[in-house]
């Protein structure tokens, strides 16, 4: 993959971000996110790759585009997987919360993991505690041991985590140790990325969430130089067969970055709908224009690029089309 693909592909998110932030606070998750997912799948046409979809929006039955399977791109240029969520926190942008983005991740064919739509067991870090922790060993001794290692008490760390009622047993565990919780509405990219931007104060982000998501997240801190470890939550039978079907030959096993996004290069980018916690939102300035805020990583090079663009949108274009 070429350095000038990642500059491309942070023109996918960009515009599926500024499709999408129209909604913000109108209650409509199913049209913020058919307006990402439309503008995405127009803006790929333009990229220089032969791109396969191995997270997406769904099986193709399901979605009418960007669905798994789909292929994406002008067709010239390297063969990659392609992982995307066109609007990672559709209820947040429903609700007019925080922490709203357009994600994907590109990375040569094969290296992605084809992640079955279901819920993951995590646990990521930032680079101070990449190989320290294990998901396997109890909540009370990982904290025990990544206090030790960032030299502070327990009642120090910042612990990150969904707030959903499935976490009542570990948020009760967090709150014995006495660590302080920041709690994440939606946004489970967001959330796993967030120890590894010291300006973000969280230590750890710990909690199931998305398969798909996990994926995203391990691009994105392979970048970053942090850390994830996943083990995927089949609820039943049915969901057991199909990670069988999608080659995952053990569904239990824990996941390691290696296991989730390869040994080789992957791009990583993208843009904020609404505030968040390193990312602004999409913010409408006179004269037809608007701002963006982007990141764009490369794990190759470890370059990380923070991007702020304005955009001419004539006549609030992207308004009409997607409203």
């Amino acid at each position: 993959m070429e350095r000038e693909l990642a500059l491309e592909l942070v023109r996918v998110t960009e515009l599926a971000a500024l499709a999408s932030a129209p909604w913000m606070g109108r209650g409509d998750k199913i049209n913020a996110d058919g307006a990402a997912t439309s503008a995405m799948r127009a803006m790929f046409d333009s990229v220089s790759i032969r791109g396969t979809v191995v997270i997406g929006e769904g099986e193709m039955d399901e979605a009418p585009m960007l669905y798994i399977g789909e292929q994406v791109g002008s067709m010239n240029g390297p063969e990659v997987d392609v992982a995307v969520d066109p609007l990672e926190g559709t209820e947040i942008v429903a609700k007019g919360l925080n922490n709203a983005m357009s994600v994907l991740a590109v990375a040569n064919r094969g290296n992605l993991l084809h992640a079955p739509d279901m819920y993951m067991e995590k646990l990521a870090v930032g680079p101070e505690l990449v190989g320290k922790l294990k998901l396997t060993e109890p909540m009370e001794l990982t904290l025990e041991k990544a206090a030790e290692t960032l030299n502070k008490n327990v009642a120090e760390l910042t612990v990150m985590i969904l707030d959903r009622i499935r976490h009542e047993s570990l948020i009760k565990t967090l709150r014995k140790v006495g660590v302080r919780i920041k709690f994440l509405s939606d946004g489970d990219v967001a959330g796993a990325m967030a120890p590894a931007f010291p300006e973000a104060g969280i230590d750890l982000y710990v909690g199931s969430g998305g398969a798909p998501e996990g994926v995203l997240a391990a691009a994105a801190l392979k970048c970053l130089g942090g850390e994830i470890q996943g083990r995927l939550m089949p609820s039943d039978a049915n969901e057991y067969a199909r990670c069988l079907q999608m080659g995952i030959e053990d569904p239990y096993k824990v996941l390691s970055m290696e296991d989730m996004v390869g040994t080789d290069d992957v791009i990583f980018a993208a843009t904020g709908v609404t505030p968040g916690e390193f990312l602004g939102g999409v913010r409408y300035l006179p004269d037809d224009r608007a701002e963006t805020h982007s990141i764009v990583m490369r794990a190759k090079t470890k370059t990380i690029r923070f991007i702020t663009s304005r955009h001419y949108l004539p006549n609030k274009a992207i308004l009409h089309r997607t409203l």
